[in-house]
């Protein structure tokens, strides 16, 4: 009996242990959140902008980025869009790693070679996809010898290529008035690739590709349908030709 109730002790101290060491990544993780947000905070105090457009957001002329959007006025400066909206940011699977007869997971790293006098030089490159899950989303691709500066790039270029997406509740068997879906049906093309989007009822949730769930999520679609042809497996094309459906939201239904 003895012994039972060593064990039965033992036993809680771990979980006990368990639940401490747990308690100390969560606040590892919020204050590294935090560093990140004031490295953030102090990079835009910092900015000095070098367009007419960077100045006006500079000095609070300009509020909201809808009025650059529908301006069309060119953006060649990410801190524009970094301090009118909460940006986030994820990385597209458009690698792969290597594996026995070719069988590699998917990673969000492609590597390239280019055969020289003086060996291999690699290349890296990656798809990655901004936006603040309130109608506003971008992808772009960055590379670079390394993967970060190649991440960092694909990010910047993500924030350059940004575009507005109207979003509405327009399923014929949905009456709620929540911005939870797309306007009506709609196409887009990349290569082979031609990505149709449906409108889908509240609470139907992304019926979409992996990837391109990636893309709707921070574009701030919930409920969706989809419909995909041609080489599907070319992420860079699928991700490309769902872009150009988003853009395609925008414009006016002639009755």
């Amino acid at each position: 009996m003895v012994e039972k109730k060593r064990t039965a002790e033992e036993i809680s101290q771990e979980l006990l242990e368990q639940e401490i060491n747990k308690e100390i990544v969560v606040d590892r993780r919020t204050e590294r959140e935090k560093e990140s947000e004031r490295d953030a905070a102090q990079k835009l105090a910092s900015w000095v902008p070098k367009t007419k457009l960077g100045k006006e957001v500079k000095e609070k002329k300009i509020k909201n980025i809808d009025e650059i959007l529908d301006a069309k006025k060119k953006i060649l400066e990410e801190q524009v869009v970094d301090s009118l909206i909460h940006v986030q940011s994820d990385l597209l699977f458009i690698g792969q790693s290597k594996g026995k007869f070719g069988g590699g997971k998917r990673r969000a790293w492609k590597q390239t070679q280019r055969k020289t006098k003086e060996g291999n030089v690699a290349t890296f490159a990656t798809l990655a996809v901004v936006g603040d899950e309130n109608g506003h989303v971008g992808i772009g691709v960055g590379r670079a010898k390394e993967t970060l500066p190649a991440r960092d790039k694909s990010i910047r270029q993500a924030k350059l290529a940004i575009i507005k997406v109207t979003r509405a509740c327009a399923s014929f068997d949905c009456a709620c008035n929540e911005k939870h879906s797309i306007p009506y049906k709609i196409t887009g093309k990349s290569g082979s690739v031609r990505v149709t989007l449906i409108p889908a009822p509240q609470g139907t949730g992304l019926v979409v590709a992996g990837e391109m769930k990636k893309i709707l999520k921070l574009a701030g679609i919930k409920d969706v349908y989809s419909r995909t042809f041609g080489t599907k497996g070319t992420t860079m094309n699928l991700a490309r030709a769902t872009i150009d459906a988003l853009k395609k939201t925008n414009k006016e239904i002639k009755q």
